[in-house]
């Protein structure tokens, strides 16, 4: 039995299933395999949390779950009081060389708490008003004289950006010109200085005039605004930021000169990681093991392959949840049917007719349907779980609930159209190889 959860996140849960997609939120519940790594996870985040900084690699082949897996520890560390952020690597839209464009990347989809995306103005304000209350907490400046307030408060600002400020004034200057803007309601100025804060290129130039910044944020000054977001995030009563970088083994897939740039990058921010250059910030990677161990991914780049190694000789039940890398074994049948029955309680939860569900979709019947769907798919368990869970939720839970007549075992017959398929999965059906870092991956539609 999953535990209880909320009407709004069951539904999220289901309505996400329905479509075949990874569900943003409520992963606990369908987190099958995972506990072993979540005690390791705890501590690192501890860690982070009290001003520490994280580099961890999860390795897995396609259906390994990675994507999954990656947001259940976002999970975990939104409830832990972090900021989450999660882009896709890609060539054309953010190629892993160009720190600038995976910056604003980041904070396109920086998310407070329950809020997705767009948490950049939220946390900036946030910001501004602890700096105010401490100004105030000290007595020396009266609250009612604005102007004395803004300026012990600008004076605050730069003492606590400290090296960043030193390293990258634009990044202090734009903060002073947006709150000064807010000040003189001129909203149009601040919103373009927070977009140029936030790394977005196009800005106009009177926006820019106001801060006294010309150009746009380079390569060389993305880490050190990341610096700065990341005190802003702590000051203003964040733990930290969780930052994942998915879809790493696209590297593979450039060209060479693109590809070694981007090794050296991700090189370069394991090194500033482990340097205490970000104090707050979990960086989390996906790839395949091709990826990590093949001569087209890390390998390439001998100093990132010395820091990213992990022993996976032995058994993968006695791998250390608190090395670098963490592997996922992917699914069995025996996983995939505990994943089932764990949905179909969700869906029973707060349903007006639990108990039809229940007794006509037991584990019994889980074990019958992951079969039969695991058979279309020419046995290839790894790669079932979307498709399994979207006939199990569509087409057998919704039936059962709105049907009293209706018994899956005598009224359902499974099948799958090719039009209902990834490309992985129909290439599966067929009996048709396919190298893992062949597949492209669509997290609308297939998820992992």
């Amino acid at each position: 039995m999953s535990a209880d959860i909320s009407p709004a996140r069951r539904s999220e849960i289901i309505d996400a299933l329905h479509r075949g997609t990874v569900p943003a939120r409520g992963l606990d519940v369908m987190a099958v395999g995972l506990d072993r790594f979540a005690t390791a996870i705890d501590e690192e985040l501890a860690k982070v949390a009290a001003g520490g900084s994280v580099f961890k690699a999860v390795r897995g082949e396609w259906g390994s779950g990675k994507t999954f897996a990656s947001r259940w520890i976002a999970e975990r560390a939104r409830r832990k009081g972090f900021a989450t952020s999660e882009l896709q690597i890609s060539e054309t839209e953010t190629p892993l060389h160009h720190l600038q464009t995976v910056y604003r990347r980041l904070v396109e989809r920086l998310s407070i708490g329950d809020r997705e995306g767009g948490g950049l103005r939220s946390v900036v304000d946030a910001w501004f008003y602890v700096l105010e209350e401490d100004v105030l907490a000290t007595g020396a400046v009266d609250e009612t004289d604005a102007a004395a307030l803004s300026e012990a408060t600008n004076a605050l600002m730069e003492q606590r950006l400290g090296d960043v400020a030193r390293t990258a004034p634009a990044f202090a200057a734009v903060l002073r010109a947006y709150r000064a803007a807010l000040h003189n309601g001129d909203h149009a100025t601040a919103d373009g200085l927070l977009s140029w804060l936030g790394g977005q290129p196009n800005v106009a130039a009177s926006v820019k005039r106001s801060a006294g910044i010309k150009g746009d944020i380079d390569h060389a000054g993305a880490l050190s605004f990341l610096q700065g977001l990341l005190r802003i995030l702590r000051d203003s009563g964040q733990s930290g930021l969780f930052l994942v970088i998915d879809e790493v083994e696209t590297l593979q897939r450039v060209r060479s000169d693109a590809r070694d740039k981007s090794l050296n990058a991700l090189r370069q921010l394991v090194d500033e990681i482990d340097g205490g250059r970000f104090p707050g910030l979990y960086v989390l990677i996906t790839g395949t093991p091709a990826f990590f161990d093949g001569p087209q991914g890390v390998q390439r780049l001998a100093p990132l392959a010395q820091r990213l190694a992990t022993d996976f000789n032995t058994e993968a039940r006695f791998d250390n949840p608190r090395a670098i890398q963490l592997r996922l074994v992917g699914f069995d049948q025996a996983r995939l049917v505990e994943l089932g029955s764990r949905v179909s309680d969700v869906y029973a939860q707060h349903c007006a007719h639990a108990q039809r569900i229940r007794e006509r979709v037991d584990v019994s019947y889980v074990e019958t349907l992951a079969a039969a769907v695991t058979g279309t798919l020419g046995g290839k368990v790894g790669i079932a779980p979307r498709i399994f869970l979207k006939k199990l939720v569509a087409d057998v839970l919704d039936r059962v609930d709105q049907f009293e007549d209706f018994d899956p075992r005598r009224d359902y017959a499974l099948t799958i159209a090719d039009s209902e398929l990834s490309d992985v999965e129909r290439n599966a059906r067929a009996g048709i190889a396919v190298a893992p870092d062949d597949i492209e991956l669509d997290l609308g539609s297939a998820g992992e």
